[in-house]
């Protein structure tokens, strides 16, 4: 398009995304690799393909246009919606799906509607069961599914018929069976609440009952006719849903799993394969897991692995996992860093930080880590008992990798390159459609301070050696995600702001992942100081690399945590920050949910001090600086009551500030026309805030 605009394009791609392969499955035989991608990166509908991992042909297994008859928006059932957005996803189409344990058949929904398609024979078709349906499973041997329908589990036989497995008894309205709660969804990578037994004859089932969590109601203000929405919210300090699991025959004969619930109040994972049913345990401080292996005749538990920190355990994606030999696979805290865990024993090096097991080819093990001193990078790597850790991706960028068989198709992007390349290990590429961004990252990576924080500066392209530019801080700052990547698709906004007229600073500070166990508990009990600390060191840093950088002239903008980080800085550090745009703040701890706040801060009903000293409400007398707050008033995750208690404070105390309500908008913000327009309204307030107009 000839007068596409990067907002504009970035709007519209969905940040670059569609036409990307991903959601990548690998057969257990390592033949067929299947994805999910749209026809063009401008196409936001998603089709089901796979890929002969021999051969490298892509074939067309679902496309929901056809499938459909329409090429209309999809009607979504509330489940649907809910889990989009604790997955962030925000596609259409085909945007999940499940196989069998030969990965032959898969089955998906589209509208609420159940369908299945066979990868072989490349047929799809609709199961016209009773629904709206919800993730949709088939068993093991590919002889019936199981899916979720409002708070039932039911069972679907492939004639179509279907019925319920298990579900709520009389005068039990909070009660569902099958689905994730919240806090599981949302902070413990857990999005599913049923697991077939290898033999298709049973399932583990999650029985949830919300009776005890908070209700919070959001509504739209820009549609009064539409009633409030309600949510059970387990805000910090409050009651979470209480969560059990059940072992559930196909005739609806059920068991209880027995463990000490007092005790270990979160059901963080469940695995069942060949090598037994599993779950992991944790505490609701978070200082202890466990893996419990469990009987599924009686329902009894026996315990085969512990972890215990006196600050946290982390909960590491792919794990628990099982060498075939039958020893069990973790990954825990050890010596300074995240380590891979084998039958008890950390066998990877500890200069490695390990953030995922990704899969288990016979008695070895694939897993992504990176150096401890460099969270920049993330490696696919392989550990042998005989051999140690091979790297299997030895060239600066983000690797990650999918396994099946002896087949591994490994993502990687990097700083060099346009997008990712996704590609079977020694053979076939993924076609990608996705489109090459209109800006291109002029980004100079440096170690600042004493910690050497990971920092990176982007420059405009037409910058001169002597003008002084305005500096923007574009963090995220927070636990769990980073800004500061070998990869170009890390810096694409950054840039855009930086070839408006400013040097962007981005940089990851404590609490980040990947730079080993210290470093990411330095939060503990701080979720301010140590985080706005770093981003002062980090702009002193890159304003001694190159003294254009104007520190009269500084602006900070974030998103979430981000954007908690934004307004902290101008209400604590105004003589450093002069503006701030805080996009979904949190402003007050008490208000987040309790697996994520408690981790870092504790229960505030025992100790309020950590929630006291984090708000950003007791700071608001304090605001000299220009701030603009930003909020989706359909926000579930950080609700909008942050924002709307902040701006309240702010008032009462007589500082001016601005807000920019975003009716009908989300935690995410997929719209294009908003995602547009919300790029281009965050440079005009900068521009005026630092008075470049």
């Amino acid at each position: 398009m000839s007068d596409d605009t990067f907002p504009r394009q970035y709007a519209r791609t969905q940040r670059l995304t569609l036409g990307e392969p991903r959601t990548v499955t690998v057969s257990p035989d390592g033949q067929r690799v299947i994805f999910l991608r749209s026809r063009g990166g401008n196409d936001r509908v998603t089709c089901l393909w796979v890929l002969d991992a021999v051969t490298g042909e892509e074939r067309l297994v679902a496309d929901p246009h056809a499938l459909l008859g329409t090429s209309e928006p999809e009607d979504l059932p509330p489940a649907e919606r809910a889990r989009r957005e604790r997955a962030r996803e925000g596609a259409g189409g085909v945007v999940a799906y499940a196989t069998d344990a030969r990965g032959t058949v898969v089955a998906f929904t589209l509208s609420g509607r159940l369908f299945v398609a066979g990868l072989v024979s490349l047929r799809a078709r609709e199961l016209g069961v009773d629904g709206p349906v919800f993730d949709p499973r088939p068993d093991p041997g590919a002889r019936r599914l199981a899916y979720v329908s409002g708070a039932t589990l039911r069972i679907a036989e492939l004639d179509g018929t279907s019925r319920v497995l298990a579900g709520p008894e009389p005068g039990e309205p909070t009660v569902s069976w099958g689905s994730a709660e919240f806090v599981a969804a949302e902070e413990m990578d857990r999005g599913r609440g049923y697991w077939w037994s290898p033999d298709g004859e049973q399932l583990a089932v999650a029985r949830v009952d919300t009776a005890a969590v908070a209700r919070w109601y959001i509504a739209d203000p820009a549609q009064p006719s539409r009633p409030a929405v309600e949510h059970a919210y387990p805000a910090a300090g409050t009651a979470n849903a209480d969560v059990t699991l059940w072992i559930v025959g196909l005739h609806g004969e059920r068991r209880p799993v027995a463990w000490d619930r007092d005790r270990f109040e979160y059901l963080a994972r469940v695995a069942w394969g060949r090598h037994g049913l599993h779950v992991v345990l944790q505490t609701r401080d978070q200082r202890q897991v466990v893996v419990l292996r469990v009987d599924p005749a009686t329902g009894e538990t026996t315990e085969v692995f512990a972890d215990r920190d006196d600050t946290w355990v982390e909960l590491v994606p792919g794990t628990p996992a099982w060498l075939d030999d039958g020893r069990l696979v973790m990954a825990a805290d050890w010596g300074g860093a995240r380590r891979l865990v084998v039958a008890g024993v950390p066998v990877s090096p500890p200069d490695l930080q390990v953030r995922a097991v990704l899969g288990v080819q016979g008695n070895d093990v694939v897993m992504a880590a990176n150096p401890v001193d460099d969270a920049t990078v993330q490696h696919v790597a392989v550990w042998n008992e005989q051999l140690g850790v091979d790297m299997v991706t030895k060239e600066p960028g983000v690797h990650t990798a999918m396994v099946g068989g002896d087949t591994i198709v490994v993502r990687r992007a990097q700083l060099g390159a346009d997008g990712a390349t996704l590609a079977v290990l020694g053979g076939a590429p993924l076609t990608n459609h996705a489109e090459t961004a209109l800006v291109r990252p002029n980004v100079t990576l440096l170690r600042a301070g004493g910690a050497r924080l990971a920092t990176a500066v982007l420059l405009p392209h037409d910058a001169d050696a002597v003008t002084k530019l305005p500096v923007l801080l574009d963090p995220y700052g927070g636990p769990h995600a980073q800004r500061v990547l070998s990869a170009r698709s890390a810096y694409l906004t950054s840039q855009w702001f930086a070839d408006q007229g400013f040097a962007v600073v981005v940089a990851d500070g404590r609490g980040t992942p990947g730079r080993g166990s210290a470093w990411e508990r330095a939060v503990h009990g701080d979720l301010a100081g140590p985080v706005l600390d770093d981003q002062i060191t980090a702009l002193h840093a890159a304003a001694g690399a190159d003294d254009r950088l104007d520190l009269d002239r500084v602006a900070i903008r974030g998103w979430s945590f981000g954007g908690y980080l934004a307004a902290l800085a101008v209400l604590r550090r105004p003589d450093v920050f002069h503006a701030a745009i805080a996009g979904a703040p949190v402003t007050d701890w008490r208000l987040y949910d309790t697996h994520y706040t408690e981790r870092y801060l504790g229960d505030p009903t025992i100790d309020p001090g950590p929630y006291d000293r984090t708000s950003l409400l007791a700071d608001a007398d304090r605001l000299t600086r220009p701030l603009l707050l930003v909020h989706g008033l359909a926000d579930d995750n950080v609700v909008a009551a942050h924002t709307l208690q902040l701006s309240s404070a702010l008032l009462a105390a007589g500082r001016p500030h601005r807000v920019l309500p975003l009716s009908g908008v989300t935690h995410m913000t997929p719209q294009e026309i908003v995602a547009e327009n919300l790029l281009l309204f965050q440079l005009s307030f900068l521009r005026e805030a630092l008075g470049l107009n």
